[in-house]
């Protein structure tokens, strides 16, 4: 890892404008308020915290799905967050997300050629339907799949090669750094492993960085180089994934280790 990080993230604010109506004062829900964090080249720093958190949040404003109230997010020395979507699209290449929900995250009427197509032509990565396809058929058995499988509908597969396709759609990119969210959190048990273990195993070999979300200690434990706390929106504790399985600090922490018991083990 170099010494200058990748991503720095300094005191986001996403804010949310919350009732209203005849007789209901508008509030303001402070779904991330003030975090800061660092992430390396070649590095998977693991946001985890219970369900409304903020933690999601924070994915979707660092890749421009939500706007952010105030902070800063410098990625490679650039502010991400002021930036018009004109002026973030050549960084979509560079910063892609993974989906907690594969069916969602594909266009049912596409097939999986068209679907992988696409972002290549718009990032300029392809000059030719040839090349396209060319590039399409490496990257599907970079995830496991067979190139044959580009002429079908995403209906026609499970929740686990759509996941693996969705993972394909991002990794066709070779981006620099990928926001994970929850994304094995909506497959079943058995097949939770198998995808978790191909982002590992991608990520390793692409030397991409990550910010994975997950409320999973457990899948935390797995992937994570270095884990941040979120509790109500802002980070409470940050550490190696040794430190934080070990010897947690803030009470948050404690108490979310000790309310899963299979992962009290010490971390290899």
């Amino acid at each position: 890892m170099t010494n200058t990080p990748l991503l720095q993230v300094r005191e986001l604010h996403t804010h949310f404008r919350t009732g209203g109506g005849i007789f209901a004062e508008k509030t303001w829900l402070r779904a991330v308020n003030g975090i800061s964090f660092d992430i390396h080249a070649g590095e998977v720093l693991s946001l985890v915290g219970e369900s409304g958190c903020g933690k999601s949040t924070v994915g979707r404003t660092l890749t421009q799905l939500e706007p952010s109230t105030s902070g800063a997010a410098l990625f490679n020395g650039q502010d991400i967050l002021p930036m018009t979507a004109s002026a973030f699209r050549p960084l979509r290449r560079d910063i892609q997300m993974i989906f907690q929900d594969p069916f969602a995250s594909l266009n049912p009427r596409l097939t999986i050629e068209q679907t992988l197509t696409e972002p290549l032509f718009i990032h300029g990565l392809a000059a030719s339907k040839t090349e396209a396809r060319a590039l399409i058929a490496d990257t599907l058995e970079l995830v496991g799949m067979a190139p044959k499988v580009m002429e079908r509908y995403p209906h026609e597969f499970s929740g686990g090669q759509r996941q693996r396709i969705g993972i394909a759609r991002v990794m066709i990119l070779k981006p620099k750094l990928v926001i994970a969210d929850e994304a094995v959190s909506a497959l079943d048990v058995s097949i939770q492993a198998q995808v978790l273990n191909l982002i590992k195993e991608l990520q390793r070999d692409s030397g991409m960085s990550m910010l994975f979300i997950s409320h999973d200690l457990g899948v935390v434990r797995h992937i994570s180089d270095r884990v941040a706390v979120m509790y109500q929106g802002q980070i409470v504790e940050t550490g190696d994934k040794r430190q934080i399985f070990e010897a947690p600090q803030h009470e948050y922490t404690k108490r979310l280790l000790s309310a899963i018991p299979r992962i009290t083990e010490r971390v290899a």
